[in-house]
């Protein structure tokens, strides 16, 4: 196992887009001085957010190359997802990732043909590590999507043995008594990051000071309030921020979440572009109507803009 501790907001970032759905890697520098004007620590690319499993191989390592280029010399961190269903293709990109510099990956589960077992899973990312073998490794576990529960305590055990770069679990799971276990597995040795942005409060409850999230994109300074509140004892504060993050994440499903997330950032001034299919975008009416709910949440001011 490696120690590589992450603390703070780790925006999982979306891939930006040209009008006709191709991939626009000018807007990446833009998206990058966005998140530090709002205060965010690092980039988790490639991810759930950044529509990995619709993107080419070719097209998640133009993404890490530019993501790299444009992070060069700065204090963001980088750490790239290179999960997908062919364990070549994510060894490939892990490889990649090492050679341009990342400060680490991640990688889910392949979701098609399933890991049955703890053990078959950690054979998975041993194939994964190894071809990056002096980056920080962290599992993505998000059962919702690669429909795959297994034990994460388990596998941190597991995994200390056979993966010298386990760093730590992207944990996007709503198990609470999982994620202690696995917080405080092994004297702490691990990082466990929160992966539940409308739930964050509960997470710092438990003991989370990592978290990686969408919405921290585009609404960065209400996470930092809660957590700041939080660490003064402020729980109304805290509370009514957390409020203000599900009225949000709410409102943005209910047109169909990618969609409206990309119309926030464009409405903020990043525009990432339209969700590629089979996710849907919002039309003219519905991102009029989706900025005018924004400007009454107070979600426009000049803290959440570049």
């Amino acid at each position: 196992m490696i120690s590589h501790p992450i603390t703070g907001l780790v925006a999982a970032t979306h891939t930006p887009f040209h009008a006709d759905g191709s991939l626009n890697l000018g807007m990446v520098e833009k998206q990058a001085a966005h998140l530090q004007h709002t205060g965010i620590a690092a980039a988790f690319i490639g991810g759930t957010t950044g529509e990995s499993h619709s993107l080419s191989l070719d097209e998640r390592k133009a993404l890490t190359k530019r993501w790299m280029e444009v992070t060069a010399g700065s204090s963001l961190k980088v750490v790239v997802h290179v999960g997908a269903n062919c364990l070549g293709d994510v060894a490939a990109l892990a490889a990649q990732a090492q050679e341009v510099g990342a400060d680490a990956i991640s990688a889910l589960a392949p979701s098609y043909f399933k890991p049955r077992s703890v053990a078959s899973l950690v054979d998975c990312c041993v194939q994964i590590t190894a071809a990056a073998p002096e980056l920080p490794f962290f599992l993505y576990d998000i059962p919702s999507f690669t429909g795959i529960s297994l034990s994460m305590p388990e596998f941190l055990t597991m995994g200390a043995e056979r993966l010298p770069t386990l760093a730590g679990i992207k944990f996007t799971n709503p198990d609470g008594m999982m994620f202690q276990q696995c917080l405080y597995h092994s004297d702490s040795a691990f990082s466990i990051l929160w992966g539940t942005d409308e739930c964050l409060i509960a997470g710092l409850a438990l003991g989370a000071t990592g978290a990686v999230g969408s919405t921290y994109n585009f609404a960065a300074p209400i996470y930092q309030r809660i957590i700041r509140a939080f660490g003064e004892n402020d729980f109304v504060t805290a509370r009514a921020e957390q409020k203000r993050s599900v009225e949000l994440v709410a409102r943005l499903a209910s047109v169909g979440y990618m969609g409206a997330a990309k119309s926030v950032m464009k409405i903020l001034g990043v525009d990432v572009g339209p969700a590629r299919l089979p996710h849907t975008n919002l039309d003219a009416a519905q991102e009029k109507a989706l900025q005018a709910d924004l400007e009454e949440m107070g979600l426009l001011s000049a803290e959440f803009r570049v």
